[in-house]
């Protein structure tokens, strides 16, 4: 009962569409019951009369209705599915939309195939109901009731034995009914994970070749089919019963009711086109019944489909939107402070931010270093707001970034993460991703910038090069330049740089870093350090450890006052030096 009112939610910006299909639904309906009439007049006035004029004529009547019946049909059949794949389309939005302002706490919980899944065969479904099944549903409810006030006008005793078996049709209808919406349910999760699955190996296909891992996904996939396959077979079991259940019982009741009706005739009390009027309208509300309840089990089969979407869309926002935000200055001068900071993932009770607190001056230039899991790249992603602190405050000059808009706040700092991200497109597409008014001369001065235009100019069609999924036409260095372009191009107050110049070789760091340097010149420039050469020209070190700040201070300060900057520094001299 959630469902249907979601779906007519979305029906409602096309009322006028939905109302004409409903006249033409009626037209439709009432047409083909008129043919009962016809075949009344057939038998009484034509074959038992002997009237081939007359028969003439009532032919030609049936052939009118029929093309009234047919041209509704056609006008019903267009809009009802024109509408059905306009609420999909709206729904996908609807849904997209809303996965688009969901934070990476929700997808860190939730596999991305599973939730393509719900997009893909999900909404497919729903679909096939909106477009088709509630049509004939519709449909077929109108000709059934127009069928039994025909069928009262025609016999009130055959109609009063019809009546008395409808309750017995419809109680397969009822009980398996709510059988065949939750296997349908139960059978849509288990092809998301599968969805997901699939997505997961196919992705990582380098890793799942290279350690041989191909027998062992042939055998997991093997075994997720099959649960497909075991939920579907209660889904088809119980569908099975109540289309074959409903089926036997109507065809019962209309052969029980001809048997009585026989009797009438033979008495007299109705004449043989009234009999025949009566099983025309009999066989057409027993066909309309079973089409409902197939309708039916369609229907609680896509139910569980959108009870899936339904879920998504009501997922509750992490990082809810301001009401009013403040409104940042057209200059910002990129001064950042955190006060008390205190932040855990949800999956983890255990604080990973311990009550830091540090202020970063306009321009300045800091490095945060520390082993794995210290809580560097957590920083980035509070200040990103991607996630809510549990105490404390992030400010961007003296502004709680929390008072902003997400779109104001993220607007201001660019981004260059460890592990780059390249978008199936073109070069073009990819740089000018955080600025995509940009001219494509701007493009090319920023990846002349990033000491990348050299070996996109030797791609085939240089900037015009479609990168491939995940960009795995680049190497790792070259996709690291293409970020790092993007970010300066974006040309934002604020950079993170997140070990930009991790991937690339000591020929192509060295280019780079000319580029950041220019790059970072005016700007607040937060990096994530793991080798001593990014470190030791910044203007502080921050030293992280067990999330909180054990040391601030430059190279030569630490190098003398930090045991665990100590540490770090002589194991990454020795691994540079070795390397």
């Amino acid at each position: 009962m959630a469902v249907l009112p979601w779906i007519f939610d979305f029906l409602k910006p096309y009322k006028l569409k939905v109302f004409a299909a409903i006249i033409f639904l009626f037209i439709g309906s009432f047409a083909w019951l008129s043919l009962g009439q016809g075949v009344r007049m057939m038998v009484d006035e034509g074959f038992l009369a002997d009237n081939a004029e007359r028969l003439n004529e009532i032919v030609l009547f049936i052939l009118v209705i029929t093309a009234i019946s047919g041209s509704a049909v056609f006008c019903r059949f267009y809009l009802m599915t024109w509408l059905g794949e306009r609420v999909i389309a709206d729904i996908r939005l609807t849904v997209y939309n809303h996965l688009l302002n969901l934070s990476p706490a929700f997808f860190a919980e939730q596999r991305t195939g599973e939730v393509i899944s719900r997009f893909t065969a999900d909404s497919t479904l729903l679909q096939s109901v909106v477009g088709s099944s509630l049509s004939m549903a519709f449909r077929s409810t109108v000709t059934v009731l127009g069928a039994i006030v025909m069928m009262a006008i025609t016999s009130l005793k055959l109609t009063g034995l019809v009546l008395l078996a409808v309750p017995m049709v419809f109680i397969p209808v009822i009980f398996l009914g709510k059988k065949v919406r939750q296997y349908s349910r139960k059978s849509q999760d288990k092809v998301g994970d599968l969805g997901a699955y699939i997505d997961e190996t196919l992705h990582e296909i380098h890793t799942v070749q290279a350690y041989g891992h191909e027998r062992k996904d042939r055998t997991e996939f093997n075994s997720q089919v099959e649960s497909v396959m075991t939920a579907a077979k209660g889904r088809i079991l119980y569908r099975s019963i109540l289309i074959s259940s409903v089926m036997f019982l109507s065809i019962a009741a209309i052969a029980l009711v001809l048997w009585v009706g026989a009797q009438d005739v033979m008495q007299n009390n109705i004449s043989a086109g009234e009999l025949s009027a009566f099983m025309f309208y009999a066989v057409m509300a027993a066909g309309s019944v079973a089409t409902i309840s197939e309708v039916f089990s369609e229907i609680q089969r896509a139910s569980g489909a959108a009870e899936r979407l339904i879920e998504l869309v009501h997922t509750p926002l992490d990082i809810p939107e301001v009401t009013t935000p403040i409104v940042l200055p057209a200059n910002i001068n990129g001064c950042l402070s955190l006060e008390a900071l205190r932040f855990a993932y949800p999956s983890s009770k255990e604080d990973v931010i311990k009550g830091i607190d540090l202020t970063i001056s306009a321009g300045e230039r800091v490095a945060l270093v520390g082993e794995s899991g210290a809580g560097k790249s957590t920083l980035f992603e509070l200040l990103l707001r991607f996630y809510q602190p549990k105490a404390g405050l992030v400010k961007l000059d003296d502004i709680d970034v929390s008072r902003l808009s997400l779109e104001q706040l993220r607007a201001q700092y660019a981004l260059v993460p460890q592990e780059s991200v390249i978008f199936a497109t073109s070069v073009f597409e990819n740089v000018r991703y955080g600025r995509i008014d940009a001219t494509k001369e701007q493009v090319q001065q920023a990846c002349i910038t990033a000491k990348a235009d050299e070996f996109i100019q030797e791609l085939s069609d240089g900037y015009d090069t479609y990168l491939g999924e995940r960009g795995v036409k680049l190497s790792g260095g070259q996709k690291q330049r293409i970020a790092i372009a993007r970010a300066i191009l974006a040309d934002r107050p604020i950079l993170l740089l997140d070990e930009a110049t991790s991937a690339l070789d000591a020929v192509s760091e060295v280019k780079v870093k000319q580029g950041l340097d220019n790059l970072m010149q005016g700007r607040t420039t937060l990096i994530i350090a793991h080798r001593l050469a990014t470190v030791i020209n910044a203007d502080r070190i921050v030293v992280l450890e067990k999330g909180q700040i054990v040391a601030i201070g430059t190279h030569q300060e630490l190098m003398q006052s930090s045991d665990v900057y100590q540490e770090f520094a002589s194991l990454q001299l020795l691994t540079e030096q070795s390397g």
